[in-house]
């Protein structure tokens, strides 16, 4: 019997909540399946968040290309005794043929804009919803909190330490991409490293140490293996006395051909033993030699570091950002816009929706840094939209792009690479002021005039809709 850790593609279409499919069953007894519109957006900001990155589509989209329900799962569902045959023949035969359009992974966005919409029939775009929460939100939420850290390391080297920590071994996966597409350099993950192509990063455990008789020998056996992964961990007992240990390794290195990369720093008061621990360093003729910093860090911590003037070169973030422990989780929807050509919303308190097919308008300013944004109408086009902006913008950008055409891909699929390139362009177009870690400022995001008057004319019909 295979191993549990494991998700296999026959099993994509059965990860939705059982509601998904009794909706499906129901519409497809009554004959709704008509072309509909599914809008993906997060309603508010999680605390102290001034942007959210989009990450998770293409994991997504790799889901679709493949979706279906294997004739085992149809034997599962005919077991639950909920489903006629007729409904679980249609299933069986069933593959995604819709469209999407969405933001590229690595786009910074804000409240209330759609990450991205699905145009398809109505059963697909229904059975779709809980995968497609599940994949952009976890994505999209450790992408965002990465980023947070890159912002407070100004320029220092951040290493993905989180998956032990994780919430389950997708979780894992999913948080060493994202922070790698948002800036980080590398993870610990090897899994990760194979599956993306992340550089590998890794260091030796306390245990490690600690079989050892003596610090110093546990060092010299470590680079004596490994001189290219040289990052001693000078924790385990004195911290101080770690870095002398780790000194005469290094000189000894140096005399033959080789390099010790760093000391890590993994408790205590990473302030003081830093300091302490580059003049040891220092004087030993060691300035090359990093100062590496793990345990329980996360951009507020690193800031925190940085700010006090802590001389560290690189961090190793885990479990604060691969659970994104100061706001765990995004509130995210995935909302019927539209059925049939005819548009429709949702009018609950605090959770009213935007109805239509749409697009996100961006204006840049005269510095070509982020001016404001408008969510509008699909057919509506930039150069409309930027009479809308005061004052006038240098341009308008559309953020939502097709991906998707009946079913498949409308051009290939972009590399991580590529996908961190963009975000890394987009954070550097970001004025400061919304990224700052504890009060940022909030983005200016609104409704074009046509989205605006299309939502009032919504309310009044979903009025008549109770009556």
């Amino acid at each position: 019997m295979p191993i549990d850790l494991r998700f296999e593609p026959d099993e994509a279409a059965l990860l939705t909540d059982l509601y998904e499919l009794t909706m499906a069953a129901s519409y497809f007894a009554i004959g709704f399946n008509g072309p509909s519109c599914f809008s993906l957006s997060v309603r508010r900001l999680p605390p102290r968040r001034g942007f959210l990155v989009a990450a998770g589509l293409e994991r997504l989209l790799e889901a679709l290309e493949e979706f279906r329900f294997a004739p085992a799962a149809i034997d599962y569902l005919a077991s639950l005794k909920l489903f006629t045959s007729a409904f679980l023949d249609y299933l069986a035969t069933l593959r995604f043929t819709g469209d999407v359009v969405a933001l590229p992974e690595g786009t910074i966005f804000f409240e209330e804009e759609p990450i991205l919409e699905v145009h398809a029939p109505l059963i697909e775009a229904q059975l779709i919803e809980t995968l497609a929460i599940n994949q952009v939100g976890m994505a999209s939420l450790a992408a965002s909190k990465a980023a947070r850290s890159l912002i407070a390391a100004r320029g220092r080297r951040l290493i993905d330490f989180g998956l032990r920590r994780s919430q389950g071994a997708d979780a894992g996966l999913i948080a060493a991409r994202s922070s790698y597409l948002a800036g980080f350099a590398g993870t610990s993950n090897v899994l990760a490293g194979r599956r993306y192509a992340i550089p590998l990063y890794g260091t030796m455990a306390h245990s490690y140490i600690m079989a050892h008789e003596t610090e110093a020998a546990a060092f010299a056996h470590f680079v004596a293996l490994f001189p290219q992964l040289s990052t001693l961990l000078v924790d385990t007992y004195d911290t101080i006395r770690g870095v002398e240990n780790a000194a005469r390794v290094a000189l000894e290195l140096r005399a033959g051909g080789f390099k010790l990369q760093a000391v890590r720093l993994d408790s205590g008061d990473l302030l003081d033993l830093s300091m302490r621990a580059r003049r040891t360093l220092d004087q030993r003729g060691l300035g090359e030699v990093a100062i590496f910093a793990s345990g329980n860090l996360d951009e507020y911590r690193i800031d925190e570091l940085l700010r006090a003037g802590a001389p560290i070169d690189a961090f190793g973030v885990g479990t604060a950002m691969v659970v994104s422990a100061d706001a765990p989780s995004l509130d995210i929807s995935y909302k019927l816009a539209e059925y049939n050509g005819i548009a429709r919303l949702k009018t609950s308190q605090g959770k009213l929706t935007l109805p239509g097919r749409k697009q996100v308008f961006r204006a840049i300013n005269p510095s070509d840094g982020f001016f404001a944004d408008r969510i509008g109408l699909a057919e509506e086009t930039a150069a409309a939209v930027a009479r809308e902006f005061r004052p006038a913008p240098t341009s308008v950008a559309t953020l939502l792009e097709r991906r998707f055409q009946a079913g498949r891909r409308v051009e290939p699929r972009p590399t991580l690479a590529e996908s961190r390139d963009r975000f890394a362009a987009e954070l550097a177009r970001l004025d400061q002021r919304h990224k700052d870690l504890e009060r940022p400022e909030r983005y200016t995001v609104r409704q074009t005039t046509a989205l605006a008057a299309m939502v009032t004319a919504e309310k009044l019909r979903a009025e008549r809709r109770q009556d």
